[in-house]
């Protein structure tokens, strides 16, 4: 029999959630996820008479959702996105959005951070649990570790570089995006290549390598330029790296990072 407290079998509890990656609650309440969910009520449509004419005596109005499906969802995405003519009609557009079920687990969306229209366009995963917080794109450790890595070759989120995602919301406990997720939200990754112009964009690894380019082994795409078309067709010359996150966890590999930076130099400062 435990000789444990309440109080200490519940501590230990919370430390066995945490040490297994449990680090935030998802819902208000308890809920047991065997059971089949609870459909909620679908809310009742709303009905306004009209006056005239005879013929449209009573017209219909729903309350506003989000799409229904992910190619509903694409399409709004793509509608949204080619109706922004600058960077900041861009920004506001994806905080509006609606179609990506991440946004509703998420705390904050996470866009961008930076000088728009920098020579340098960063594109990484998506936020983590330190971003989400914030509302900026790698401001943890990696995030540390990016802003040392571009400043070895004199590059700064504060004066000449522009950073974002594949994905704009934090997905549950940190997992790697789906698909659909990263297809929903390419729209915006392509129109802000478009609109604010990148003289090179570091793809900063696998996941944005393989929504970018269709690759899917980042050891091998690493250091060799290719080059990203968006759906309007801009091209930008674009450079795959390792994550921070996995320079952090393999050190022995920041000598390839290293290459690869001062290629990225090499290519930011040629005329």
């Amino acid at each position: 029999m435990s000789d444990l407290t309440p109080r200490d079998a519940a501590r230990a509890l919370l430390r066995w959630h945490l040490d297994m990656g449990v680090d935030e609650a998802v819902g208000g309440a308890p809920a047991q996820w065997r059971d089949p969910p609870t459909p909620e009520p679908v809310p009742k449509p709303v009905f306004a008479l009209e006056t005239a004419p005879a013929s449209k005596v009573v017209s219909f109005s729903a309350p506003s959702a989000a799409p229904a499906s992910a190619d509903e969802a694409i399409k709004a995405a793509q509608a949204a996105a080619a109706r922004c003519g600058t960077y900041e009609e861009l920004a506001a557009a994806v905080a509006a959005f609606e179609g990506c079920m991440l946004k509703a687990g998420a705390r904050k969306t996470v866009f961008a951070d930076g000088q728009p229209g920098s020579h340098l366009l960063v594109i990484g995963e998506a936020p983590g649990r330190d971003e989400d917080a914030v509302g900026k794109p790698f401001v943890g450790r990696a995030g540390q570790l990016l802003d040392r890595m571009l400043a070895a070759i004199g590059r700064s989120r504060t004066t000449n570089t522009l950073i974002s995602n594949v994905i704009y919301w934090r997905p549950p406990g940190n997992r790697t995006p789906t698909q659909i997720e990263i297809a929903i939200c390419r729209p915006f990754v392509d129109r802000l290549i478009e609109l604010t112009k990148p003289k090179a964009l570091l793809i900063a690894g696998g996941v944005p390598l393989q929504a970018l380019l269709g690759l899917t082994s980042i050891t091998r795409a690493r250091g060799v330029w290719r080059e990203v078309k968006t759906a309007g067709g801009a091209g930008v010359d674009a450079l795959p790296v390792f994550h921070p996150a996995f320079l952090l966890r393999t050190p022995s590999q920041k000598r390839l990072a290293w290459a690869d930076l001062l290629a990225l130099e090499k290519r930011l400062t040629a005329g």
